[in-house]
């Protein structure tokens, strides 16, 4: 099985089913095994003769060779007493507090079960409405978005995946201007990924400069106009600072609706590629791009032959996910199976270029990418045709937009998602990103740095005969191969990542792909840290222009330089510094009597290290920010007993930390406690949890110390906002870096989320 040991790290960690005390009870083949199996049962539901052992080989063989992968929850559950196999839903929230709290509800039973949801806001009448029943006024869409993130919190502690969600507010919403700000505070609303959903009628006013309307929800009432062009500065602003909202064309995504009697598409799920009606899931499942080439005398061509097999195989498994699903609520249940809506998609598009020797940035990059969509949206329609034959048409079909052609199993085929794990089990770039950097510094326990090389360019480097260290540290410090001295043109006019690929080459790729796509296409345009605010008001509109059905942008760095503005004032001049407060009431902590932590930041840098106990493996989680250490956390897959004392001598510590005590008062009282069950156990390098707590502690202790120096995990490097300290970068430039929550890696801002290569965690779930 072609899997690296990083993959393996991955499937371990996320994937693998686990016992109590989280120690795996099942091997990387096994999981295909138990997938495989689980999925070819669907079989049976239409012939109870079916070839299941047949269908299970072939869905195993499309897995273990990484042909093709499903979506994460498939991958967990599937095979498993919870069973629930879909990675996203669309739930309604209509304008009542029943309704509110139903939805939330429901969200968090979703989240429990590893999926992601997507709402829209815009029936809530907008914030100081009369309230018929009460006589009270209505609070208003944000802050409802604000109880949904604190219910996400609350879940997602517990869960396997983080919880993930989608808010949209149409355009034409009376409190438009606050959902466009509403995440400018980067610590607010943090389980949401926001988007604007825009009208025709609001970008035709935005190109003639005109008024449009905003209608009231509850009456249906114009109440206002804005000027159109004022409004999409303010989403430019905002997406310049802070990398959203997003735009999401919600005319489009209705054209396309299959089932229009059903109702109109409000929401999509958390990345914006998959529109679906209210209790639609969806399941999705990502081809191998790089598998389906073959090198010839002329260099390296799509098989095709293999490309379809693969294809219909695909489009089969993805039909029986629905059949053999558990879903979480029985309106969703009935809704999905209702019209069986899959999508097919791909990753690995950037290595496969990289082969053919194809730069993205080129037209003959992106038409090949609407060649290759092309082809899987034609077999993928045709294989669902074939199904409907033998199984029948998905139950709407006869109230669809296809009721005048050939009956149809799947309302729809394919989409285009996000892939961060799934790529990185498959060892390929993520869905159709480029790749984000080629070289990058991996940071060990002990302080080494190890350079790691995408193998792709390595080969390539080593057939000029010019590869070495001395070449791969420069591209790290770089952050591209643009501008690295003694690498010949041609394998840098091919080699680009990200940062060196043009936004408006960006949105043509995104704008290719589309066009073959019955769903949408989940992609970020990543900007420089020095990209203007035109330039992202140009993304937006060729988005429009080229028939995108939406857009997310990230400027590198722009969240975290967001916070680092929050003490400055209008005319850049440090503001007065302000004594604490009590975050209850208010009133400053030296009037209160007594101290209290800082608030926990909103973005930390961090490690988790897995340490042998008398009792199992504790695993230790430190993380700092600018001022110093700031959290610790343990788990160790039990409950109460040891462990919650472990996890009480954690929260102690935070506390004590954030409230201003010495860290090395606090490892001194903590190291060198003695515990009979660790110093009975042969090995065990610690003499208890607290010591173990302690010793962690002193790790983070002196990198945390450190103004340039990363926490020792995995870093990845990447332009302008690379964390390793090279030759001219500031302290200011390093601050600008953003890091996995989880093992302190460098993310990554493609295919609409945020993922970390090296450990698997993605802010979508």
């Amino acid at each position: 099985m072609p899997i690296s040991e990083n993959a393996k790290a991955v499937l371990e960690r996320r994937y693998l089913a686990k016992d109590e005390a989280g120690n795996p009870t099942e091997t990387v083949d096994g999981l295909f095994r138990r997938v495989a199996n689980a999925i070819a049962e669907g079989d049976r539901h239409f012939d109870p003769k079916a070839d299941v052992v047949g269908t299970a080989r072939a869905f195993y063989d499309m897995m273990t060779n990484l042909d093709f992968l499903p979506n994460s929850p498939t991958l967990m559950n599937a095979g498993r007493p919870l069973g629930q196999l879909s990675a996203c839903f669309v739930l309604p929230v209509a304008d009542s507090m029943e309704d509110i709290f139903d939805a939330i509800k429901n969200a968090a039973l979703i989240h429990k079960s590893g999926g992601g949801t997507g709402f829209s806001f815009s029936r809530l009448r907008p914030k100081g409405s009369t309230v018929n029943s009460t006589g009270g006024v209505a609070s208003g869409p944000i802050s409802f978005m604000k109880v949904f993130n604190a219910a996400t919190e609350a879940v997602k502690q517990g869960g396997t995946r983080r919880g993930a969600n989608m808010g949209i507010l149409r355009v034409d919403h009376p409190d438009i201007m606050e959902f466009i700000t509403c995440k400018n505070d980067t610590s607010e609303i943090t389980n949401f990924n926001i988007s604007v959903g825009v009208t025709e009628t609001f970008m035709e006013a935005v190109s003639n400069g005109g008024m449009y309307d905003l209608v009231d929800p509850a009456t249906g009432r114009v109440t206002g106009q804005l000027k159109a062009r004022e409004v999409f500065e303010a989403i430019v602003q905002s997406a310049w600072q802070t990398g959203e909202p997003g735009i999401i064309f919600l005319d489009r995504l209705n054209r396309d609706n299959a089932v229009p009697g059903q109702g109109e598409i409000e929401s999509t799920n958390p990345c914006g590629e998959q529109p679906l009606l209210p209790y639609e899931s969806c399941n999705l499942g990502s081809i191998n791009l790089v598998n389906h080439i073959t090198r010839t005398v002329a260099g390296w061509v799509l098989d095709r032959a293999k490309l379809e097999r693969t294809i219909r195989t695909a489009v089969h498994f993805l039909d029986n996910v629905i059949e053999v699903n558990q879903y979480p609520l029985p309106e969703i249940d009935k809704m999905t199976r209702s019209t069986r809506k899959i999508g097919l998609g791909v990753m690995g598009f950037a290595d496969m270029l990289l082969y053919m020797g194809v730069p993205y940035n080129s037209e003959e990059g992106v038409a090949l990418a609407a060649e290759i969509m092309d082809t899987i949206n034609t077999i993928g329609h045709q294989e669902s045709q074939r199904l409907a034959e033998e199984r029948g048409a998905f139950p709407l079909f006869d109230q669809s937009i296809y009721r005048e052609g050939p009956p149809l199993r799947n309302a729809t085929v394919t989409t285009i998602a996000p892939t961060g794990t799934l790529s990185i089990i498959a060892g390929v770039s993520s869905g159709v990103e480029p790749v984000f950097a080629y070289a990058y510094i991996r940071n060990v326990m002990d302080g080494t740095h190890l350079i790691e090389t995408n193998q792709i360019l390595k080969d390539k480097l080593v057939e000029a005969g010019i590869y070495s260290e001395e070449l791969m540290r420069k591209i790290v410090e770089q952050g591209s191969l643009a501008h690295v001295e003694g690498i010949p043109e041609d394998i840098k006019r091919v080699f680009v990542c990200a940062h060196d690929v043009s936004p408006i080459w960006h949105v043509k790729m995104q704008a290719a792909f589309q066009q073959y796509t019955d769903n949408a296409v989940s992609k970020t345009v990543n900007f420089p840290n020095s990209a203007t605010k035109a330039e992202v008001a140009e993304v937006y509109r060729l988005a429009y222009t080229l028939g995108c059905k939406g857009t997310t942008i990230y400027r590198d760095g722009s969240r975290n330089e967001q916070v680092l503005n929050i003490g400055k004032v209008n005319d850049g001049k440090e503001a007065p510094a302000a004594g604490p407060v009590c975050q209850e009431c208010r009133v400053p902590q030296e009037e209160y009597g007594h101290i209290l932590p800082r608030p926990r930041p909103a973005v930390t840098t961090g490690f988790t290290e897995k340490v042998r106990i008398g009792c199992g493996n504790l695993y230790i989680t430190v993380n700092y920010d600018e001022n110093g250490i700031c959290e610790v956390f343990t788990n160790t897959g039990r409950a109460g007993g040891c462990p919650s004392q472990s996890e009480a001598t954690a929260r102690l510590v935070s506390v004590g930390i954030r409230s201003g005590m010495d860290p090395k008062e606090i490892i001194q009282q903590l190291k060198g406690i003695r515990c009979p069950s660790c110093l009975r156990q042969p090995g065990v390098p610690v003499t208890s949890c607290p010591d173990a707590i302690a010793k962690a502690l002193e790790k983070v202790l002196k990198v945390s110390s450190q103004p340039h120096e990363p926490v020792p995990a995995p870093i990845s490097a990447a332009a302008k906002a690379a964390a390793i300290p090279r030759p001219g970068m500031t302290p200011a430039e390093a601050k600008l870096a953003k890091f996995c929550p989880e093992c302190g890696s460098r993310l990554e801002h493609e295919g609409g989320c945020v993922t970390c290569r090296d450990c698997g965690y993605s802010k979508c779930g």
